[in-house]
């Protein structure tokens, strides 16, 4: 009890001190005693307006999506029993994606700021409804629907950088796609929030499932589990919840599938056990992760995107390489 309390307070002062990186972290440093000044300051002034309009959304978005990512791998990996599985897995992600590249190719986003994230929600529940429409024969079939709809999402990407109307076009569309958190602001985060409080409950609502899940799927169902309504659950939820940090931040890859490995040690192979230590780990990785794009000395910030798909793809190959070992 001791050495659980322990770890998790570790955990607890390793994600605030993750956010008080990101809030005082930027291109501009502001030093904390400056951060304080000026929001006991009652006039408005340049340390709190970078703050509260640029800093704080920025950081509580990480936090969202960062959690979003490690729960939602978590149970993608109890439900599949596939420790690759990750969100893009079942064609959410792209889904995601397509929906928002629309808004910014018919130029919805131009006339409407809320029209991005909006229609990428969109794109994440028809990419959910297709992936759970032609994956009902079980984990095998739900896994290869998943990725027909992956590539299916994945050729209607390549359609709209094909047929962009100009240069600049494809250029803001290929921006969006690299996913960042740069220049999120506070409607963002309202909007986002609701459908991914929805997505967490209904992927918190599969822990006792996945438990039994871990058994094999006709065990599961000698113990009353009802693998449908399970299923259902999970997609809705990883819809809900990936599909708006998608829509909102872009594609940002690897966390869901790392984050849940990185915990899993210390709390035990009980899928149930992994779900929260999974979700606070994706918060701090997410976190770090935005944190170093401000701090590379890059010319142009580095997008989130490309710095965790850098950071994640050796873990990916190492998690490949164990289990290939572990195979008889």
């Amino acid at each position: 009890m001791v050495k659980r309390f322990s770890r998790w307070a570790i955990a607890v002062l390793l994600l605030i001190l993750s956010i008080l990186l990101s809030l005082v972290v930027g291109r501009v440093w502001l030093e904390p005693s400056a951060l304080l000044a000026g929001m006991l300051d009652p006039k408005p002034n340049l340390p709190w307006l970078i703050l509260y309009e640029l800093r704080m959304p920025r950081t509580v978005l990480a936090l969202m999506v960062g959690a979003t990512l490690g729960l939602s791998g978590a149970v993608l990996q109890g439900l599949l029993r596939n420790p690759l599985a990750e969100p893009g897995l079942l064609g959410v992600s792209a889904g995601a994606a397509l929906g928002a590249v629309i808004a910014i190719y018919f130029g919805l986003s131009a006339a409407f700021a809320l029209a991005t994230p909006l229609l990428g929600i969109c794109g994440a529940l028809a990419a959910a409804a297709l992936t759970l429409t032609f994956g009902r024969g079980g984990t095998l079939t739900m896994i290869l629907a998943g990725a027909a709809v992956s590539g299916l999402m994945g050729a209607g990407l390549s359609l709209a950088l094909n047929f962009a109307p100009s240069p600049y076009a494809a250029y803001e569309l290929t921006v969006w796609l690299l996913g960042s958190l740069t220049d999120r602001s506070w409607p963002q985060v309202g909007l986002a929030l609701p459908f991914m409080l929805a997505g967490w409950l209904c992927l918190v609502l599969t822990i006792r499932d996945i438990d039994a899940l871990s058994l094999g799927e006709a065990q599961a169902e000698s113990l009353g589990i009802h693998i449908a309504r399970t299923r259902l659950l999970a997609l809705a939820g990883t819809a809900l919840s990936v599909g708006a940090a998608t829509a909102v931040t872009g594609a940002i890859g690897f966390v869901g599938l790392v984050a849940p490995h990185l915990v899993r040690p210390f709390v035990g192979h009980q899928p149930s056990r992994v779900l929260l230590p999974a979700a606070l780990f994706g918060a701090i990785l997410l976190l770090l992760a935005d944190v170093a794009t401000r701090l590379i000395p890059t010319a142009q910030e580095l997008k989130l995107g490309v710095l965790t798909s850098l950071a994640g793809t050796p873990f990916f190959f190492w998690l490949v390489l164990r289990l290939k070992r572990m195979s008889p």
